[in-house]
């Protein structure tokens, strides 16, 4: 299941900092900027929300992390969970099966370095031909967070060629403009937990 906030400059830190594990409440304080610390809560918060609503979870979850550090619930490992979060949105995304999610916002104008050393040439050749170029950028850019958090590998030397690969042939993706188009986020899975 998909929990989206789109407004999570309006968070009350104090609040929610009172909602949350001891563990998450160390990690937002260590955020410097406001807007990082509420982001930094706001997913966490929507991941308590999951647990409640999909599982009948209420106490503040516990992390632990794997090899690459991708978080998992320590008293629940077969629930599975990603979180994501830009200026616009956090995300939370749980399932029976490992997921991956990564929400970006989308900017202008395009970042000709990252187009260039993190994208495949048919990749850029479609980003540039595209009718809004940033949102197509920022859809395929999303798809990659989202596959290597899926994965549980992280960010990757392999960027420009990762769609290409064969993990990626086994993955199932979902991208989701906003309506605003201020935003885009994408949902990745294997394909038999579809």
């Amino acid at each position: 299941m998909i929990y989206l906030n789109t407004h999570p400059e309006e968070l009350d830190i104090g609040l929610a900092l009172n909602r949350v594990s001891s563990q998450r409440r160390e990690v937002a304080l260590r955020f410097l900027r406001e807007m990082d610390r509420k982001l930094s809560l706001a997913a966490f918060l929507l991941l308590q929300e999951a647990l409640a609503k999909e599982y009948g979870i209420t106490e503040p979850p516990v992390l632990a992390f794997g090899p690459h550090g991708k978080p998992f619930l320590r008293d629940y490992p077969h629930i599975h969970f990603n979180l994501s979060h830009c200026s616009r949105a956090a995300l939370c995304v749980v399932g029976d099966a490992p997921v991956g999610c990564d929400v970006e916002t989308v900017t202008t104008p395009l970042d000709r370095d990252l187009l260039e050393h993190c994208f495949h040439p048919r990749e850029r050749e479609a980003i540039l031909a595209a009718e809004r170029p940033e949102v197509a950028f920022c859809t395929l850019w999303t798809r990659k967070e989202a596959f290597l958090k899926w994965t549980g590998e992280g960010l990757s030397d392999r960027l420009p060629d990762l769609l290409f690969s064969p993990e990626a042939a086994a993955a199932r993706f979902r991208s989701v403009v906003s309506p605003d188009a201020t935003f885009v986020y994408t949902l990745c899975q294997g394909k038999n937990n579809a």
